[in-house]
Protein backbone atom coordinates (compact mmCIF):
# COMPACT_ATOMS: atom_id res chain seq x y z
CA UNK A 1 0.00 0.00 0.00
CA UNK A 2 1.31 3.90 -1.20
CA UNK A 3 0.47 6.41 1.18
CA UNK A 4 0.94 9.78 -0.08
CA UNK A 5 2.20 12.04 2.32
CA UNK A 6 0.28 14.88 3.64
CA UNK A 7 1.55 18.55 3.04
CA UNK A 8 1.93 20.19 6.15
CA UNK A 9 0.02 23.44 6.67
CA UNK A 10 0.85 26.60 7.16
CA UNK A 11 0.39 28.82 9.96
CA UNK A 12 -1.25 32.06 9.15
CA UNK A 13 0.17 35.11 11.28
CA UNK A 14 -1.69 38.40 10.78
CA UNK A 15 -0.15 42.04 10.65
CA UNK A 16 -1.94 43.75 13.40
CA UNK A 17 -2.53 46.59 10.02
CA UNK A 18 -4.86 44.18 8.43
CA UNK A 19 -7.71 44.58 10.60
CA UNK A 20 -7.65 47.99 9.51
CA UNK A 21 -7.14 47.35 5.59
CA UNK A 22 -10.33 45.14 5.67
CA UNK A 23 -11.95 47.75 7.41
CA UNK A 24 -12.34 49.71 4.53
CA UNK A 25 -13.48 46.93 2.32
CA UNK A 26 -17.01 46.25 2.44
CA UNK A 27 -18.05 43.47 4.29
CA UNK A 28 -19.77 41.49 2.28
CA UNK A 29 -16.06 40.67 0.73
CA UNK A 30 -14.75 39.15 4.12
CA UNK A 31 -15.74 35.43 3.52
CA UNK A 32 -14.26 35.39 0.32
CA UNK A 33 -10.80 36.72 1.60
CA UNK A 34 -10.87 34.76 4.64
CA UNK A 35 -11.51 31.29 2.37
CA UNK A 36 -8.99 32.46 -0.23
CA UNK A 37 -6.23 33.43 2.21
CA UNK A 38 -6.89 30.16 4.57
CA UNK A 39 -6.97 28.01 1.15
CA UNK A 40 -4.30 29.34 -0.99
CA UNK A 41 -1.79 30.13 1.50
CA UNK A 42 -2.27 27.12 4.38
CA UNK A 43 -0.54 24.80 1.60
CA UNK A 44 2.25 25.30 -0.82
CA UNK A 45 1.98 29.33 -0.47
CA UNK A 46 5.50 29.79 -2.84
CA UNK A 47 4.14 28.18 -5.38
CA UNK A 48 3.69 30.72 -8.63
CA UNK A 49 0.07 29.98 -10.27
CA UNK A 50 -1.92 32.29 -12.55
CA UNK A 51 -2.95 34.46 -9.86
CA UNK A 52 0.02 33.85 -7.39
CA UNK A 53 3.67 35.38 -7.88
CA UNK A 54 6.34 36.31 -6.68
CA UNK A 55 6.94 40.08 -6.51
CA UNK A 56 9.80 41.41 -8.32
CA UNK A 57 10.67 44.12 -5.87
CA UNK A 58 9.63 43.37 -1.77
CA UNK A 59 6.70 45.92 -1.18
CA UNK A 60 6.60 48.68 1.60
CA UNK A 61 5.12 45.85 3.90
CA UNK A 62 8.08 43.33 3.29
CA UNK A 63 6.01 41.32 1.63
CA UNK A 64 7.15 39.27 -1.04
CA UNK A 65 4.56 37.37 -2.71
CA UNK A 66 1.00 38.97 -3.93
CA UNK A 67 -1.92 37.15 -4.80
CA UNK A 68 -4.95 38.35 -7.03
CA UNK A 69 -8.56 37.36 -6.85
CA UNK A 70 -12.13 38.35 -6.32
CA UNK A 71 -14.02 39.88 -8.88
CA UNK A 72 -11.99 40.99 -11.72
CA UNK A 73 -9.12 39.85 -9.80
CA UNK A 74 -9.93 43.21 -7.40
CA UNK A 75 -8.59 42.01 -4.40
CA UNK A 76 -5.08 41.70 -3.45
CA UNK A 77 -3.14 39.78 -0.58
CA UNK A 78 0.39 40.62 0.09
CA UNK A 79 2.66 37.96 2.42
CA UNK A 80 5.97 36.83 3.42
CA UNK A 81 6.85 33.22 3.61
CA UNK A 82 8.86 31.67 6.34
CA UNK A 83 9.81 28.06 5.66
CA UNK A 84 11.85 27.61 8.36
CA UNK A 85 8.53 27.81 10.61
CA UNK A 86 6.42 26.88 8.31
CA UNK A 87 4.59 30.62 8.82
CA UNK A 88 3.02 32.89 6.57
CA UNK A 89 3.12 36.53 6.94
CA UNK A 90 -0.20 38.09 6.00
CA UNK A 91 1.18 42.00 5.60
CA UNK A 92 -1.69 43.82 3.76
CA UNK A 93 -4.77 43.11 2.28
CA UNK A 94 -5.67 46.01 -1.01
CA UNK A 95 -8.55 46.53 -3.01
CA UNK A 96 -7.85 47.28 -6.86
CA UNK A 97 -10.35 50.42 -7.72
CA UNK A 98 -9.75 51.08 -11.87
CA UNK A 99 -5.82 51.64 -11.83
CA UNK A 100 -5.78 52.78 -8.44
CA UNK A 101 -4.38 49.97 -5.08
CA UNK A 102 -5.41 51.34 -2.40
CA UNK A 103 -4.74 49.72 1.49
CA UNK A 104 -6.49 50.62 4.60
CA UNK A 105 -7.83 53.73 2.82
CA UNK A 106 -4.55 55.27 0.60
CA UNK A 107 -3.74 54.93 -2.41
CA UNK A 108 -0.58 53.02 -3.27
CA UNK A 109 1.70 53.17 -6.31
CA UNK A 110 2.04 49.79 -7.77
Amino acid sequence: MVRMMRKRPFELVYAPLVKHHLGVIDRKYYALIREVIETQLGVEPDVETRNRKPLKRPSIFGATWEIRFGPGNRFRVFYRVDRRDDRVYVLAVAEKKRERLVIGGEEIEI
